[in-house]
């Protein structure tokens, strides 16, 4: 908290329970949309800054909870409320030297140039996740002094065994953990290397029971997913679906793997 990577993490612990044998399958897309609308309902009902959060991060990641939501998983699409844990204009780059130094960054005004506020003489504009905030005052994100608001950016990172792989990141506004959670999908559950990894054909949740998927998807999963009751739209424009960079390090030889988003400028700089 305060921003999304614990709808990442909330997401990858609903589905650490199920087996996944094949990245293409209507199967696997359906558990992944359907765990991620599970913990976005869940995140954005309660996460904001931790000193103001109504229930605790070990709670929302707690197997107990994790196994409650991942059994409301059904064969069909379900609109997504949030559960009870209590029963109980972005910039992101990686980098990596040769002695094992990695670095995981993003960087966001918000919406267009942020707040409009610029520093004088500096040319720094100031960011306006202000708008995040809730004037609800039964809302757990409800604006108050000195709070700091749920906000959309998260600078991504893979470890194993306590031993760091390497920086990741998708930009994209509420599309960044649903990008998070194919990308670790992707390199993990289903081997592909960082570039495959992001050339992969993604899904987005866009709320209720609709989702998106990109047009280079095949149409059997498009089917597939629609008779499962999911509202599909197919997506022609695909700066929606995330841009993302991966770096990935060997611990065994240092080696450095990076790969980079074909959804829009992007670039690998090696030197």
């Amino acid at each position: 908290p305060s921003g999304q990577g614990l709808v990442v993490l909330m997401t990858l612990k609903i589905l650490e329970g199920f087996d996944f044998d094949h990245r293409d399958s209507q199967q696997t897309w359906h558990r992944q949309l359907e765990a991620m609308k599970l913990a976005y309902s869940d995140g954005l009902h309660y996460i904001t800054d931790p000193a103001h959060m109504r229930v605790a991060v070990e709670d929302l990641l707690s197997d107990r909870y994790a196994a409650q939501r991942r059994a409301q998983i059904g064969e069909q699409a379900q609109a997504p409320q949030p559960g009870d844990p209590h029963a109980s204009g972005t910039v992101y780059l990686a980098s990596a030297d040769a002695e094992g130094n990695m670095v995981s960054f993003i960087q966001s005004n918000y919406h267009g140039f942020g707040s409009g506020v610029v520093l004088p003489d500096s040319g720094i504009a100031l960011q306006n996740r202000g708008e995040e905030f809730s004037l609800d005052p039964a809302h757990a994100n409800c604006l108050a002094p000195g709070k700091k608001t749920f906000h959309t950016i998260i600078p991504g990172f893979l470890s194993k065994g306590g031993v760091p792989m390497g920086p990741f990141g998708v930009m994209g506004g509420y599309m960044q953990p649903q990008g998070h959670v194919q990308m670790v999908m992707n390199l993990v559950d289903f081997g592909l290397n960082p570039q495959a990894a992001l050339d992969a054909p993604r899904w987005q949740w866009l709320g209720g029971l609709q989702v998106g998927i990109e047009q280079n998807a095949s149409r059997d999963m498009t089917a597939a997913l629609a008779r499962r009751g999911h509202e599909v739209q197919v997506a022609c424009d695909l700066t929606s679906y995330g841009r993302g960079q991966i770096i990935l390090r060997d611990p065994q030889t240092g080696v450095l793997c990076g790969g980079t988003e074909p959804r829009t400028d992007a670039h690998i700089a090696v030197f």
